[in-house]
Formats: C-alpha cells, sequence, structure tokens
C-alpha cells in the first residue's frame, strides 16, 4: 500500500486553486498548511504570490517533485487540471472539488476515473474535505481546527463530522491520521484501513461510513486487521438513506446487513459519535478480554443502574466466588453479591483491600469501578489505589467519578495519565466494554 503514502507522508504538496481572497476554499487550504513540514507549492493561473508564496499558473511549470496534489477549483476546470497532474507524474490527488456523482453528474465522475486510469493517479475524492496528519502538520481540508497528535485514526465520508469530532477531542484525545473519502471513485474504507495496519502512530481505526461500495474487499481487509476497527453507520433508519443518498450519491444500505458483515468481520459498531470515540480511546490502551464484569461502588443506587447498563451492552454481571464472598471484610448487612457495594465512607485502604482480594481470583475479565465523592473520601488516594490494582491485575478497568472539584479533576488526571477512562455516567462504561 506504498502508493498511498503519499496522501499522508508526502514531502511536497501543490494546492492547485490556492487563493489570496477570504472565503474561498484555496485560502483556507493554503492557511492550514502554514505549519506543514514540507514544501508548499500554490497554483494559480491570475496571482504572482499566494500568502506571501510563489504562484505557479500550472502543475507543469513547477520544477520540482511533487507528491500531492490538492484541487479545489470549479468543477468545469478539474478535467484538464488532472490531466496536467498526469503529466507532471503527480500519483496522489486529492478532489476536494463537488458537483460529480453526488448531485448526478455521472458523466463527469467517469472522465476523472478514465483520467486517473490514464495516468495511474490515486485519488481521493471527488467531494472530499481533505486529509489531516498531526504528526508532520499536514492539513489538507479546510477546517478551522487542527487536532493533537494521538494514535486513532478517523476515516469519513463527511467533513462536516470531523469538524465535530476535531472539537469533541480537544483536551480529551488525539490523531493520528485523518481521511475524507468523498465519492470514492478510487481509494476506499478498505485500502485506507489496509494503509493504516502498517502506520506506526496509529492504534484504533474509526471509520464513518455511509457506504460500502465493495463490501467483500472491506470485510476481508478488516479480517486481516491487525488494529481494532470501529464503525459508525449512518443510514440506519429510511430518512438517514434518503439524506446519504444526496450527501455523497450513494444508497446507505439496510442496517441489519451491516450489521451481520460487521459482525463476521470482527468491526465494533456503534451508534453514536461519542460511543465510537470512548471505545476508541480504551482500545488505544486496553483489550477487550471478555464480558464477565465485576461492579464495585460506594453507592448502591448507581451499582444497580450500572448492573442494568452491563446486561444491555451484554456483560455478564458474574457471580462472585463463595471463597471470595468469605473472604470479603464488609459490613455485615452488604448483599454478598455483585455489585460490591462498599458503602459511602469506604476510603482508599478499603478499596486497596478490596482489589488485593480480587487480584487473588481469576473468573472476571472487566471491573467498573464507580465512586461517588464523599467529604469523607480522599478520591485522589482512591485513584491511586485504581491505577496500581491495573497494573498488577493487567484487567480491564474503567471508571465512574461522581463529583466536582479539583480533587476529581486530579484524579481523572491520574487515571488518564495511566490509559484508565473515567466518566461521569456509569453508562458510558459499559457500552465501552461492550465485545463485538
Amino acid at each position: 500500500m506504498g502508493d498511498l503514502d503519499n496522501f499522508f507522508y508526502p514531502k511536497s504538496v501543490a494546492v492547485i486553486g490556492a487563493s489570496n481572497k477570504f472565503g474561498k476554499v484555496g485560502n483556507a487550504l493554503m492557511h492550514n498548511l502554514k505549519m506543514f513540514k514540507g514544501k508548499v507549492f500554490p497554483v494559480n493561473l491570475n496571482e504572482n504570490k499566494v500568502l506571501g508564496i510563489k504562484a505557479y499558473k500550472s502543475v507543469l511549470d513547477i520544477k520540482k517533485n511533487i507528491d500531492l496534489g490538492v484541487i479545489a477549483i470549479p468543477e468545469k476546470g478539474v478535467y484538464s487540471v488532472l490531466e496536467e497532474c498526469g503529466k507532471k507524474e503527480i500519483k496522489n490527488v486529492i478532489i476536494i472539488t463537488a458537483g460529480f456523482g453526488e448531485t448526478g453528474n455521472n458523466e463527469g465522475q467517469n472522465r476523472l476515473i478514465q483520467i486517473s486510469k490514464k495516468y495511474n493517479i490515486r485519488i481521493l475524492g471527488p467531494n472530499n474535505f481533505g486529509n489531516v496528519n498531526p504528526y508532520i502538520d499536514l492539513d489538507t481540508s479546510f477546517s478551522k481546527l487542527t487536532p493533537e497528535k494521538g494514535n486513532i485514526a478517523l476515516i469519513s465520508q463527511s467533513g462536516a463530522l470531523w469538524v465535530y469530532i476535531s472539537q469533541l477531542s480537544l483536551g480529551q484525545f488525539g490523531f493520528s491520521i485523518f481521511s475524507s473519502l468523498g465519492n470514492m471513485i478510487d481509494v476506499d474504507f478498505a485500502d485506507i484501513i489496509e494503509y493504516l495496519n502498517n502506520d506506526k502512530n496509529t492504534k484504533v481505526i474509526v471509520c464513518y461510513i455511509e457506504t460500502l461500495k465493495d463490501g467483500k474487499k472491506f470485510m476481508d481487509i478488516c479480517r486481516k486487521s491487525k488494529k481494532p476497527i470501529i464503525a459508525i453507520k449512518a443510514g440506519a433508519t429510511q430518512a438517514g438513506q434518503k439524506a446519504a443518498l444526496s450527501h455523497t450519491g450513494s444508497l446507505a444500505g439496510e442496517i441489519e446487513i451491516y450489521k451481520a458483515a460487521f459482525k463476521q468481520c470482527g468491526v465494533h459498531l456503534v451508534e453514536t459519535v461519542e460511543d465510537a470515540f470512548d471505545k476508541a480511546q480504551f482500545l488505544v490502551n486496553q483489550n477487550l478480554k471478555g464480558n464477565k464484569t465485576v461492579i464495585i461502588t460506594n453507592g448502591g443506587g448507581l451499582g444497580v443502574l450500572c448492573a442494568d447498563y452491563c446486561a444491555k451492552n451484554n456483560l455478564d454481571v458474574v457471580k462472585l466466588p463463595d471463597s471470595l464472598i468469605r473472604h470479603l471484610d464488609l459490613s455485615h448487612n452488604w448483599s454478598r453479591n455483585n455489585p460490591i457495594d462498599l458503602v459511602g465512607d469506604a476510603d482508599h485502604t478499603k478499596y486497596k483491600e478490596i482489589f488485593l482480594k480480587l487480584e487473588e481470583n481469576h473468573f472476571f475479565d472487566n471491573v467498573i469501578i464507580i465512586l461517588s465523592q464523599q467529604e469523607m473520601i480522599d478520591v485522589y488516594k482512591v485513584s491511586k489505589e485504581i491505577v496500581n490494582f491495573r497494573k498488577r491485575s493487567k484487567k480491564n478497568v474503567v471508571c465512574c467519578l461522581v463529583g466536582i472539584g479539583e480533587n476529581i479533576d486530579r484524579a481523572k488526571k491520574l487515571l488518564k495519565e495511566n490509559g484508565i477512562l473515567s466518566y461521569f455516567e456509569p453508562e458510558r462504561c459499559a457500552k465501552v466494554l461492550k465485545t463485538i
């Protein structure tokens, strides 16, 4: 998959349609490439310079090699420009321009395919939002926000979703790669998933899918994937399917067929964007090992709710072994069952005691720890014990921290630094641990 390398790790980029005019896509692209570690070549028929950088009338006027071409001009000019890219031997091209298959212009879209085959060009798009690689400050999108570096890759048929998710990620998680697909006349989900399997910065792959044009290819690549794949499938309703058709010119397909296919090829299907990135963050640091789950709580009601959420997400709130029950030094009236209710005044020493007892057993895969802030508890000290427990036990651990204030914030920070997610709602803990 080396032929996709220059989409994500180019050393030089030609922006065809680069502009000095605020409000133009070509202007936004040039601004977003200011920090790019490679060379940027603006191409504009009417400008000598764009944002202070020498501009060229055509890519054919550029003496140096170009790794990546980005086309952001009106539809009528795209065909001749793509021909010029072919003559210049630019083998990777992103077509930002819309107005092709998604608007019924199938003839124009077919012309692009013919030109790309003639010159052996790999195309992302058309109707594309661009690519982002924070590790080399590459941003060929026209978003105003470039996210932090991280280990999650996002492949999306929607550019607006990238804007939303990049805002959602602030201070929470980072990205290795973002790739927009647009109308997928060439490069598709399977191609990029296969490529990302060899990307050193990517640990988890998230896909926003409206349609798959080659379901068998997608399933074959996903089965071989060494990295977890999470899918957000749009078009689950009739209204959503109609919207997908007008968005990328493709039918979204029956959701039940997709569900069955994803299950067969090991893809985690989630319902919401929040679910997708909760699970992605979890999978960056932990692996789903099974569904046998222990709930530890200092609030009975939250424990009961969590047990319900676990059941809804096919997690087994597993029965505690008699040997463990006998050795747990809890109040005389505790339920002697799972969830393990430590009651409100349990301090960090009590949590440590429970953790040590659990470590002697191997009947569970996951632990959900619900910690409700109380006056008599140092939440930060408890979080230290949680970190130590996970390091020793190697079990999956997620937390629900209920409360506000500096101590809660310190606890969340410590947990995050050690690869443990914490939420305000127990439902999110259960969703994260759901297996395929």
